[in-house]
């Protein structure tokens, strides 16, 4: 059987099945674990869903278990610099040379796969089966920190053993996969609640939380609101970040500071504190107050309200659903509330970008619609005719991005604010970035 003899071919081969698109489901999932030999039972795993707010949160979780000295597996998604980082280690994304080993171990049970009555395995979900085959034969780490992809129950990630689960915010995204009320998303999200392991949620709507809550006392897995056991004192936005008191049922943080920009950021630096607390009441980590105060400050999550130029200061946000918007929204008006804010913006088609649109206005100078090469990415003319901005442009070529900043060069009084997709985010930012 023919394997691939580089990483760039591997990598091809993995994008190829893009084309077998999502299929939510777990029988291809258990069925490669079960050929792999059940690599999920060898992690010390912690599983993480949600809207918005899953990397940052498993970003800042990350960060803290670094300072204490702990070696953590991260699987995320989409990525932004590179493919390699889906699968890091302590914030370095794997080899090359790794993912084409991983790959070559893998592709003969796609093969195998593809002939049953399960049918092909999607690109998701090979890429989940080679994080669990990296994390427990190849590179063994102390924790894993699993981000799911779409939704939650029917998830590539949640064949995953965990030791604990967390549910970051719950908002409106993937409408017509996960459905269109936060009751019904919320039971999606819900769906990697495992029988008896603890979770912790940061949902604050109530109707959200009733379907979390109801679903935990169904699996005997108790539930920790975030918003009902903790509370915020000083919150004030800070040049590099955020800073705020927190009260846990177990300590107070006295001026926490983050390493990432938003309001939101708050909340999710505090869901990762209270599962840094949960691991060591469980006993699974020892820590100290100053480790969890150095890893919120230290820790990046690139593309979100990332500063990637001076002259004139450039932000990059991934905001690429409403509630990501409002969140966006409400960091300008704390950061930046005395600036003119120059907009780029992009967005795949299924999403509400109409909506978008309107709260982007209500704090817009000025909006240069793009497209880009993506097959769901949708027109920079389609964009445009949405907006009623006076100050607005579009062009199909992404690289008038870097043009429009160009200009923006000489006033003090401009940012620009580049924002809209991930896959958009990640394409400027490699043009910024080189």
């Amino acid at each position: 059987m023919a394997l691939f003899t580089t990483y760039h071919e591997a990598i091809d081969w993995i994008h190829s099945r893009l084309t077998f698109g999502v299929k939510p489901g777990l029988e291809r999932m258990k069925w490669f674990l079960s050929k792999l030999g059940n690599p999920e039972r060898k992690l010390k795993a912690v599983h993480v869903a949600g809207t918005n707010g899953k990397g940052s949160t498993i970003a800042f979780t990350r960060s803290v278990l670094n300072a204490a000295g702990y070696s953590v597996g991260t699987f995320t998604s989409p990525f932004i610099l590179t493919f390699n980082e889906r699968i890091s280690v302590n914030g370095e994304p794997i080899s090359d040379e790794e993912w084409l080993s991983l790959v070559n171990q893998l592709k003969p049970l796609v093969d195998e796969l593809d002939e049953t009555e399960h049918g092909q395995a999607t690109e998701f979900e090979i890429i989940t089966a080679c994080a669990f085959a990296y994390f427990a034969n190849v590179h063994p780490v102390d924790f894993v920190l699993f981000e799911a992809g779409l939704g939650g129950r029917l998830d590539s990630t949640n064949v995953v053993d965990p030791i604990l689960t967390a549910i970051t915010s719950i908002g409106y995204d993937h409408m017509a996969i996960l459905g269109d009320t936060l009751e019904q998303i919320a039971a999606e999200k819900a769906g990697i609640i495992k029988e008896g392991i603890p979770m912790i949620t940061a949902a604050h709507q109530q109707e959200a939380l009733a379907v979390i809550q109801d679903v935990a006392k169904e699996k005997k897995a108790k539930c920790i609101s975030l918003h009902d056991t903790c509370s915020f004192e000083d919150e004030q936005a800070i040049e590099t970040g955020e800073q705020f008191t927190l009260h846990t049922p177990r300590r107070q943080y006295p001026l926490l500071e983050t390493g990432l920009i938003g309001t939101h950021q708050r909340q999710n630096a505090s869901l990762a504190v209270l599962l840094i607390e949960w691991l060591e009441q469980q006993g699974a980590i020892e820590i100290k107050k100053e480790h969890i105060y150095e890893g919120i400050r230290h820790a990046v999550w690139a593309g979100r309200f990332e500063k990637v130029s001076d002259h004139p200061p450039v932000y990059l946000d991934g905001a690429h659903n409403e509630e990501g918007m409002i969140r966006l929204i409400e960091t300008v008006h704390a950061h930046f509330s005395h600036k003119q804010v120059h907009v780029c913006f992009s967005a795949l088609k299924d999403k509400p970008y109409k909506q978008m649109i309107q709260k982007l206005e209500t704090i817009s100078t000025s909006i240069h619609f793009v497209s880009f090469d993506f097959p769901r990415a949708e027109s920079a003319e389609a964009l445009y005719e949405c907006s009623h901005l006076e100050a607005k442009s579009y062009a199909s070529d992404p690289g008038t991005v870097l043009e429009f900043i160009r200009k923006k060069s000489n006033d003090p009084a401009a940012i620009v604010l580049v924002t809209g997709s991930l896959y958009f985010i990640s394409d400027i930012r490699n043009r910024i970035m080189g």
